[in-house]
């Protein structure tokens, strides 16, 4: 199993951009895939970003696709969501996800090996 810790997270306004970061540790070379899915109150976790260990494949849930970025740096420990044009529908607690298998299983739940504890994001209109 990874450990993954979150940052990045906060309120802003409509039109505004965050990044997320969420640092890896508990093994040496990541493999697999990480992703980033949210949680809205009374709604279901969802995958919002999905990519291959360093910076391969990438998908995008449809609702975000043009709007947010994800990425690692070199070594694969740290994933990023860069989030620009927010909207408050965007509003959601947000979780690192890491699994060992391809990137279909970062872009469902059930996929999942290990998650972060979350970060709130907040956007106000």
């Amino acid at each position: 199993r990874v450990n993954l810790v979150e940052s990045g997270g906060g309120s802003v306004q409509t039109g505004g951009s965050l990044t997320l970061s969420c640092s890896r540790s508990g093994d040496s070379y990541p493999t697999g895939c990480m992703g980033w899915f949210r949680e809205a109150p009374g709604e279901e976790r969802i995958m919002v970003a999905a990519t291959t260990a360093h910076n391969g494949r990438k998908h995008y849930d449809a609702s975000v696709n043009g709007r947010f970025t994800i990425s690692t740096d070199d070594t694969g420990n740290t994933l990023y969501l860069r989030m620009t044009n927010l909207k408050p529908e965007d509003t959601a607690l947000y979780y690192c996800a890491a699994s060992d298998g391809p990137i279909g299983y970062c872009t469902a739940p059930a996929g999942v090996g290990d998650w972060g504890q979350g970060t709130q994001v907040t956007v106000s209109s």
